[in-house]
């Protein structure tokens, strides 16, 4: 293995290699199209990567977490709409989806009654901005489970095919 990097300041990306103890000319193996020298220029931040590059990387790197990284903070659309997100447990995750539902199911007539006219009256403004902040808390936890679900298959810890066979049953 090649010397370790002593730089302080490591982006996302070299911190992600660095974990899975790979050269950046190893890297560069696993994903054909990456050479060596651009892997540095990203990791320098001399260069802006991708998004195919961040796709290659988040597989060559077993680090799923990249592509919401890359979305949330250097995608121009992205750091608009996407939320950051961070890996936690399964148990923390359904907890928070748990909680989340709950809020949600009080608010819900509340929802009904100010969609009933189709407008929102100047009265209604808090209340929607109450059910829009639970309906962003669910989803958020969603791409949370789907965050762990993506790591959990990246580490061998779930079989991709089988899931995908059992989300295919599903949907028929």
């Amino acid at each position: 293995m090649g010397k370790r990097s002593i730089r302080e300041n490591k982006n996302i990306y070299q911190i992600s290699r660095e974990n899975m103890e790979l050269t950046r000319e190893k890297a560069s193996d696993l994903m054909v199209f990456l050479s060596a020298d651009r892997i540095e220029k990203i990791e320098s931040e001399k260069s802006l990567p991708h998004a195919d590059e961040i796709l290659a990387m988040a597989e060559a790197y077993k680090a799923p977490a990249l592509c919401n990284y890359f979305c949330s903070h250097e995608c121009p659309i992205g750091k608009k709409d996407v939320p950051e997100l961070r890996l936690k447990d399964l148990s923390q995750i359904v907890l928070e989806i748990i909680s989340s539902l709950n809020h949600f199911d009080k608010e819900k007539d509340k929802l009904i009654n100010i969609s009933v006219d189709g407008e929102i009256t100047e009265e209604e403004y808090e209340e929607f901005a109450t059910i829009e902040k639970h309906l962003d808390d669910i989803s958020l936890a969603v791409r949370s489970l789907r965050l762990w679900v993506d790591q959990t298959i990246a580490n061998g810890h779930i079989d991709k095919d089988q899931l995908e066979e059992a989300r295919e049953h599903v949907q028929n």
